[in-house]
């Protein structure tokens, strides 16, 4: 991110590096090795996993997240992160017919809560624009959001679906990003300064006022750290759901969903052989009871926190800058209550980019505006269609080159070179 010469402004583009950076690893944490490991990019003869524990019960997925909101308040998982399974599982999810007797709320990352009226209005059957409402996730803090495929179906979907429900049945759609106001930002300094900063204590007050304290239950669609019981990787802030657990304990089903097992890390070579154990598993399928199985051993293992995290910028000179955050060691089991298994890793297929969204230039000059206010990097370059071609265009969510390739991984920092871990690419 874009660095400044005086000490108040230094500060505020320290925050702003520092979030954002955080944002683009909602998905994953990005630990490197532990003290006593090699750094990834060597070829360490890393031993294979010792596995202990019972075997996994997959169930039916849709069926046993259905299940869970008769014991839970809320069931959190991860949306329009980049995988396209995911994404089609959710939308398949909310056009259940036995949804609607589960839930009044969906809560979602990608949606400005300033627009909290326009949305309520539009999912309600009210007569409003689509370019009216698309300002309820085109103009959040995360240029992910303005260029998801997913949202641009999700909410006419569930507008649609509330003109088939009776009233007491239908779906509210609960916008939790901070409320932004993108035509008052026109500076780092302003964008620093705003409320918007703080994602997750927003998102965990939008959770209590709306969903909690009203004894409604709710589906909430967040990248994987906002929903983690214990935060973990480059998070300035708890949770969102680890912010609310404080007054409303025991109430939330975490799922993390499968995109591999030691992916970019020298335990990588082991995938294939961990996966193979989940062959027979039907597509897609849940596993609700972790504790003491070997797929919950395995997940610690492959999955935890921990080590050194890298948060990365621009210096004042045009070039990339990483900054090593020590991290402590939270275990995958302690972070999430369920693991969604939609497949084997490498047949995973990534979500598309919108051409609609990319061909629409005054907007695209709109979202090169808040490139330039919140600094270059991955996270703004998502929605840049400078940044994308069909030249380096893969169809598949996992591919072993393109972290490297889209972060200038492998770029020496000191005497070792920092290629990072974790289960799956930053989003794009």
């Amino acid at each position: 991110m874009k660095w400044f010469r005086c000490p108040a402004c230094a500060l505020t583009g320290l925050i702003v590096a520092l979030i954002c950076c955080a944002s683009a690893a909602a998905q994953q944490s990005i630990p490197l090795p532990g003290p006593g490991q090699e750094m990834a990019g060597v070829q360490a003869d890393v031993p294979r996993p010792t596995l202990s524990g019972n075997d996994p019960k997959p169930q039916d997925a849709a069926k046993a997240i259905l299940a869970a909101f008769d014991k839970y308040e809320v069931v959190g998982m991860g949306a329009a992160h980049g995988n396209q399974d995911l994404d089609q599982f959710i939308l398949n999810l909310i056009r259940d017919p036995e949804l609607a007797g589960k839930i009044n709320d969906i809560v979602v990352e990608c949606g400005n809560s300033l627009y909290q009226p326009i949305l309520d209005r539009y999912i309600a059957g009210d007569d409003v624009p689509l370019d009216e409402v698309r300002q309820v996730w085109r103009n959040t803090t995360q240029p992910m959001c303005s260029v998801s495929a997913f949202y641009e179906e999700l909410f006419p979907l569930v507008r649609r679906i509330n003109q088939r429900l009776p009233p007491g049945k239908r779906f509210r759609v609960v916008a939790a990003d901070p409320p932004v106001d993108w035509s008052k930002i026109k500076t780092a300094a302003d964008f620093g300064r705003g409320q918007f900063m703080m994602r997750d204590p927003v998102i965990a007050s939008v959770m209590e006022k709306e969903v909690l304290s009203k004894h409604r239950k709710a589906l909430m669609l967040f990248g994987a750290l906002h929903l983690y019981h214990n935060h973990a990787g480059p998070m300035l802030f708890a949770s969102a759901v680890e912010a609310y657990e404080k007054n409303y304990p025991g109430v939330t089903l975490v799922i993390a969903d499968h995109a591999g097992f030691g992916s970019h890390s020298p335990l990588e070579k082991y995938n294939d052989e961990f996966e193979s154990r989940m062959a027979a598993w039907p597509i897609p399928s849940l596993v609700e009871d972790l504790p003491w199985t070997w797929l919950a051993d395995l997940l610690d293992k492959t999955h935890s926190s921990g080590g050194t995290n890298v948060m990365f910028g621009v210096g004042k000179n045009g070039k990339r800058t990483e900054t090593s955050i020590d991290s402590s060691g939270v275990s995958f089991s302690k972070m999430a209550d369920a693991y969604l298994y939609l497949g084997p890793r490498d047949l995973l297929l990534k979500a598309p980019n919108p051409a609609e969204v990319f061909l629409d230039k005054d907007y695209m000059a709109e979202m090169k505006r808040r490139a330039a206010i919140m600094g270059p990097g991955p996270v703004t370059d998502q929605a840049d269609p400078e940044k994308i071609s069909d030249r380096d265009y893969n169809p598949f969510f996992y591919d072993p080159n393109e972290m490297q390739k889209m972060m200038g991984f492998g770029e020496k920092t000191g005497s070792k070179k920092m290629i990072p871990l974790g289960s799956t690419p930053l989003p794009k």
